[in-house]
């Protein structure tokens, strides 16, 4: 694809802008933007209500830049976390470049697709309609199409695969074609406007959410409450194995995962080329071990975690913990192997469970998780 021609002819201009993905609780939002970015940025699972922030995702290539708003799913708020979820949901609405609505071909358009279709009317912004996990149904595919097309008025619709990766380059293609002349907003190596601890305390909550069922996921919360580097080759000295250090500071206004891209993978507008099957992008998707070798590996600092997970009620502690702490082995053995693999350093993660009663119901516990 050749970019001039979106200028026709034009002289090349740096091009930019922000995509609000929106749409119900699980229909793919997270996966659909990993999948565009090439790499996990954000966590995903098969649980309702995945996402609690609003986080900003960026694509940068060396001829434009799109910023990605990741949202809460749509839903009627059961209490305050409800609300702030819901609002930071509709604040993305405004002052974006392009709203993507997020619907599932295995199902026909209900009310919460129409409570969104109406919100959506109010606003001028172009916007897609973006038809998911056409992966799971053998056919009907543009009936459903045709179904969702009549809940408003849309400049163009895709049906894809997000987890497949169907028909995901065409419309990364629709959605440059949008984009306003305009600056790099961000660094190139950055990937979300978050700082790593929260990467860090999402990736521990997103293993909570894969292994565990019913109310659990819902109530928990993980807080970091330190995270800095020290010497792993200073193992034998005790007096460098207490839980104080010089806090990681480096890079902490942002998080830069780590990766190993060539030029191959991409083409020269900056797309990704096409290579075939990737690796899948999901909840349960397989653990790569690192690319260096574990030896190298050890060689860095130890990068020391220790984060506390929340949960509203006694029963669900000991559901976390488990049987003679098998849970949280589990939990602990599974988020410190994804974050070696972000972070590039040898991890030794402490994991703590407490309970704060009815958190999602306070306002000063909801500051506190960063929910504000």
């Amino acid at each position: 694809m050749n970019i001039t021609a979106h200028n026709k002819g034009a002289a090349f201009m740096f091009h930019s802008g922000f995509v609000s993905v929106i749409g119900r609780p699980n229909v793919g939002k997270s996966t659909l933007i990993n999948t565009l970015l090439g790499r996990k940025a954000l966590i995903v699972s098969d649980k309702p209500q995945t996402t609690r922030n609003r986080i900003q995702a960026i694509y940068t290539s060396e001829n434009f830049q799109i910023v990605f708003l990741d949202t809460p799913g749509i839903h009627k708020p059961r209490h305050l976390l409800g609300d702030y979820m819901l609002k930071s949901a509709l604040d993305a609405l405004q002052e974006v470049d392009l709203i993507l609505f997020m619907v599932e071909a295995t199902s026909s358009p209900g009310p919460g697709d129409r409570y969104i279709a109406d919100l959506l009317r109010s606003i001028d912004t172009p916007k897609f309609l973006v038809v998911n996990k056409i992966d799971l149904i053998a056919d009907g595919v543009e009936e459903r199409l045709r179904l969702y097309k009549q809940l408003g008025e849309f400049k163009e619709a895709f049906t894809i695969s997000a987890l497949e990766e169907k028909n995901v380059r065409q419309l990364l293609e629709g959605i440059f074609a949008m984009l306003p002349e305009g600056p790099r907003y961000y660094p190139p190596e950055t990937v979300i406007d978050r700082p790593q601890d929260f990467l860090a305390a999402e990736i521990i909550r997103e293993k909570i959410l894969q292994l565990t069922r019913e109310e659990i996921p819902h109530s928990v919360a993980v807080e970091i409450e330190e995270m800095y580097l020290r010497d792993s080759k200073l193992t034998d000295n005790r007096s460098q194995m207490g839980r104080r250090g010089a806090m990681l500071q480096e890079n902490l206004a942002s998080t830069h995962l780590v990766e190993n891209v060539t030029k191959d993978n991409t083409s020269e507008n900056g797309f990704p080329a096409n290579t075939g099957k990737r690796s899948r992008i999901s909840g349960q998707h397989k653990l790569h071990s690192p690319t260096k070798s574990q030896k190298e590996l050890l060689q860095k600092e130890l990068l020391v975690i220790g984060a506390v997970i929340y949960v509203e009620k006694e029963s669900q502690k000991r559901i976390i913990i488990g049987k003679k702490g098998g849970m949280l082995k589990e939990i602990g053995t599974e988020a410190r192997l994804e974050l070696e693999k972000i972070f590039g350093n040898p991890i030794f993660l402490d994991l703590w469970v407490k309970v704060k009663k009815d958190w999602r119901q306070k306002e000063h516990n909801l500051r506190q998780f960063g929910y504000e």
